[in-house]
């Protein structure tokens, strides 16, 4: 009996092992597995014998697996030995699993052929060779040993539908046994293809070099299968661009990309801009001051946190780009007035000679002031070159003080027709708006207006006061 046992033990484990290898990608797996198996029948005394199992399991979660299986044993008593061989399905229930051993709870249903083979006569009410059901129940705990085999033990409960197993004793109390083995379970990678369940089946890992018990290889805090599959990093390098910060925290801190050291292409990698210069590895221009920050710190070596290094009221961008100004000096040109008053005024912030406020005008809204010193040629609206000192202060009066707008009125004498001398007027005040205009200032903030000989300052009867009538007025509108 008991070499007939080993035989066909060998032979179910034999047949095993090549389907667990086929199917192993479909996640079958199987095993065998030896032991003792003790009857609980209508006899007092049981005495264990030797057991065999083969069975083909299919894991279709990480908590549930199918067992379908055979066995064969024996079940002694005084006086009796019955040959059993129960035919089963099974739930494996795996509440957790670890990195070595995994316990587990199973049940079942199945049919149980058996088989009296002592005493040769037994009684009419008995039955010899029949089939009834099994419904076994235990717990059982997995060994690995390899990455597709474990060592495995269980022990359980057979209940039987038959109360004539022993064949000696017949009563109205079913029989059932006890079951304990021990075996090897091979484990293909379809039962349990991602042991450390990081996205990655664990012949990919071997073909990676990465630990496939290790779901963070490298330890960046990304699990390998997503460095593979999602960004495309390497597993086996903490820091993939070599950039200075962990893959991990890219993805899941910076949202910079672990793959390019310098992300938003500003000159700085981003581990520098994150930890030295606390600048945004995302944005090109942290401060968006026109500059980027890899030209700020490396070229400029303005503050790429600051859009105004110098304070001055102007930007660093500003200051490279359009007034050519130190954008780390307050006042480039030495002249006693800051770069942002000189472009706000209009004086050149690279020429110190322009800082000193030039002379101006002191007007007030509603009053208006004699232009002294602008004339004209006879009878012409044509400005004379001795005018131009007493333009140049209405001009630095306009261009050095923005808010104030203004309307330029002509006036002449009485000599003449009235008709003659309005016109003229009127073309000698837009002359000197022209002038302004020509200058800078803009042409909204003055209107002109021509009074001809309607409003003199002094008699026409003399010389002097015909020359003091013809004027040009600057009357402050706003």
């Amino acid at each position: 009996m008991t070499l007939r046992l080993l035989f066909a033990s060998a032979m179910i484990l034999g047949c095993l092992n090549p389907l667990s290898a086929q199917f192993s990608k479909n996640g079958l797996g199987g095993g065998f597995a030896v032991g003792t198996m003790f009857g609980h029948t209508d006899t007092r005394d049981r005495i264990g014998h030797l057991q065999g199992r083969g069975f083909l399991r299919y894991q279709f979660s990480e908590a549930f697996t199918f067992d379908l299986g055979a066995a064969i044993g024996e079940i002694r008593g005084s006086g009796f030995e019955t040959r059993v061989i129960p035919l089963d399905a099974r739930l494996l229930l795996m509440p957790f699993t670890t990195d070595s051993w995994r316990p587990y709870f199973y049940g079942g249903f199945g049919a149980l052929n058996f088989q009296v083979i002592k005493p040769a006569y037994i009684g009419p009410s008995a039955k010899k060779d029949f089939w009834t059901s099994v419904i076994p129940v235990g717990a059982g705990l997995q060994i690995r040993i390899g990455d597709q085999a474990v060592l495995e033990f269980s022990g359980g409960f057979n209940f039987t539908g038959s109360d004539s197993i022993n064949a000696a004793v017949v009563n109205d109390r079913n029989d059932y046994f006890w079951s304990f083995l021990g075996g090897i379970t091979v484990t293909g990678p379809g039962g349990d293809p991602d042991r450390d369940h990081d996205g990655l089946t664990n012949d990919q890992e071997e073909q990676l070099g990465t630990n496939p018990d290790d779901p963070d290889t490298d330890g960046d805090g990304l699990r390998d299968g997503d460095e593979v599959n999602t960004h495309k990093t390497s597993p086996l390098r903490a820091d993939s661009d070599a950039d200075g910060l962990k893959d991990g925290d890219e993805v899941m801190k910076h949202k910079t990309d672990p793959n390019k050291g310098d992300t938003d292409g500003d000159g700085l990698n981003d581990g520098d801009e994150v930890m030295k210069y606390e600048t945004d590895p995302n944005k090109g221009d942290t401060d968006g001051d026109g500059l980027n920050d890899g030209d700020e710190v490396m070229e400029h070596r303005t503050d790429p946190l600051k859009a105004d290094t110098d304070g001055d009221a102007l930007s660093d961008g500003d200051e490279v780009m359009k007034h050519k100004t130190d954008p780390l000096k307050m006042d480039t040109d030495g002249g006693t007035v800051d770069d942002g008053t000189e472009v706000g005024r209009g004086t050149n912030p690279l020429m110190a000679s322009d800082d000193v406020k030039k002379e101006e005008f002191r007007t007030e809204v509603g009053k208006s002031i004699v232009l002294d010193g602008i004339t004209f040629a006879t009878n012409s609206a044509d400005i004379t070159p001795t005018s131009e000192q007493t333009l140049e202060k209405a001009f630095n009066t306009l261009n050095q003080n923005p808010e104030i707008t203004v309307e330029i009125q002509g006036h002449t004498d009485n000599t003449g027709a009235h008709a003659y001398n309005m016109t003229l007027s009127e073309k000698r005040a837009v002359s000197v708006k022209a002038w302004l205009v020509s200058k800078g200032i803009d042409a909204s903030r003055i209107s002109t207006k021509g009074f001809g000989p309607d409003q003199p300052v002094a008699p026409n009867t003399s010389r002097e006061g015909r020359t003091k009538n013809r004027r040009i007025e600057f009357f402050r509108v706003k």
